[in-house]
């Protein structure tokens, strides 16, 4: 019995008109997805959009999201500050199949100023059917992902060990 993902989609103004769009095509495929806003065109920050997905997966309460802002890119970092986020963003089907497959990623990044709705859905339907693929390489590598992460969160890399800025 395979086991049912449970998903969240979120955007910020500049991704509010393909968030809706993808979201009518993930119900076209019998996808349930939390819609985290915005739920209009108002200039708001990806920031709080990126935590509302990411909280999410965190919390358990779902397994991946999809974000969408004007270029993917702010969404992208802002999702990546949260522990055991794994966001990306992709523009294409091979990548977005292949960071799920090999990287385990949790969080689908798109750009609506960069690519339409079309394309979009196409990469949506590759993340969507990838699933992660414990092959001993993968495995290796997002538990060194992993272990940076923890080395981060435990202080190891702490301002002292930065290089100090010069000023005149």
């Amino acid at each position: 019995m395979s086991q049912t993902i449970r998903y969240a989609i979120a955007g910020d103004h500049a991704g509010f008109s393909m968030k809706n769009e993808v979201h009518q095509f993930l119900a076209s495929l019998g996808v349930e997805a939390i819609d985290c806003g915005t739920h209009s065109p108002e200039s708001c920050d990806f920031p709080d959009f990126a935590e509302a997905v990411a909280t999410r997966i965190i919390a358990g309460t779902i397994d991946r999201g999809i974000l969408v802002c004007g270029s993917g890119v702010g969404v992208s970092v802002a999702a990546n500050k949260f522990p055991g986020i794994r966001a990306s963003l992709c523009h294409d089907t091979y990548s977005a199949r292949q960071g799920v497959e090999h990287d385990d990623m949790n969080i689908l990044c798109i750009g609506a100023r960069v690519i339409g709705p079309e394309l979009a859905f196409e990469i949506i339907k590759a993340f969507l059917g990838a699933r992660y693929s414990p092959q001993e390489r993968h495995a290796r590598r997002l538990d060194k992902i992993l272990a940076i992460e923890q080395r981060v969160l435990a202080g190891e890399f702490n301002s002292q060990d930065r290089p100090t800025k010069k000023t005149d």
